[in-house]
């Protein structure tokens, strides 16, 4: 029994240690590379791009997983010997995934540059050159991510980087946050069903319907979130329907049976959230019965005053 009492001292105070340092005493244990495939958009996109190119594979750098980052991906696999589908899992991440350090310079290192940026609001310039700033902003990740803080960004590192959830951007004029349930900061999903929705977001407000307001997305690393039986994996996310006065964003939050519901701009903004996610929306809740009969939306009860979109 005494010896047990000391392991257990022992186990707290080194439990303390590590929280003492900021560093969880678990790394994520969730992490893992990314399905990215044709119609896939956002952070991850970009950084296959500029590691294509750092394999002698260059594409436009655009975000958006088309038929010419497809053609590369598959002439990439092709050369490695993986199954040559244009998907990218593990094993073609695992090959692209180029160790870097401080010193190195070139794609591989854009690709990581643009990565902090947009998880962790690095705020680098994302020019190739892993210098000082690129090598505290990678040890000040990995020291979140609970990994070892050297610097040096391995297989490990790009697969919790590259898991890791992206917070919604409402700094521009395409969408607004609410938080109808109280979750402040519950605005993070993974970087493609941010990138998509973003996407739709942008088309929409240019049809002159006003911004979109985004509710409840996830937390930061996933898990519970009150009031809500999913969106604990980064793929779900509640948006507000469109109202007749383009207000969505400033007035009162409506349900499709208010007489403020305007169904044709709802409508478009549904086609667009597909359009801009061709094969990746699995479903969208909201129980416009006109809708449903259009094949856009599925009835689920609580469903009246919000769209919630799961992404695949």
């Amino acid at each position: 029994m005494r010896r047990l009492a000391r392991i257990i001292t022992l186990f707290t105070a080194l439990a303390g240690l590590f929280l003492g340092l900021g560093v969880p005493a678990q790394a994520f244990p969730q992490a893992a590379f990314p399905l990215t495939s044709n119609g896939s958009r956002g952070s991850d996109v970009v950084a296959l791009q500029h590691l294509l190119a750092a394999h002698g594979r260059p594409v436009a750098v655009d975000g958006a997983f088309g038929s010419g980052t497809q053609s590369a991906v598959v002439g990439f696999q092709q050369s490695k010997g993986l199954t040559a589908d244009g998907v990218v899992g593990p094993a073609t991440w695992g090959a692209l995934a180029i160790t870097v350090r401080q010193g190195d310079n070139g794609p591989a290192v854009t690709a990581l540059q643009s990565l902090l940026n947009a998880k962790r609001g690095a705020g680098l310039t994302a020019d190739g050159a892993f210098g000082p700033a690129t090598g505290t902003a990678v040890r000040t990740f990995q020291s979140h991510a609970g990994i070892s803080a050297d610097g040096v960004v391995g297989p490990t590192t790009w697969q919790n980087l590259l898991w890791h959830y992206e917070n919604i951007n409402f700094g521009g004029s395409t969408m607004c946050a609410q938080s109808p349930d109280g979750n402040a900061g519950a605005h993070w999903a993974t970087a493609g069903a941010v990138g998509q929705l973003e996407a739709a977001a942008a088309t929409f407000a240019a049809t002159g319907n006003g911004r979109l307001p985004v509710g409840d997305a996830g937390f930061e690393h996933g898990g519970d979130i009150p009031g809500h039986g999913s969106h604990e994996v980064g793929m779900d996310i509640d948006v507000w329907p469109a109202r007749t006065d383009s207000a969505q964003c400033t007035a009162g939050r409506i349900t499709w049976q208010s007489s403020t519901y305007d169904r044709a701009a709802t409508r478009r903004l549904v086609q667009e959230i597909r359009a801009k996610a061709p094969g990746h929306v699995q479903l969208i809740f909201f129980n416009d019965p006109q809708l449903i009969s259009e094949g856009l939306t599925t009835s689920y009860a609580n469903h009246d005053n919000h769209l919630h979109i799961r992404y695949r």
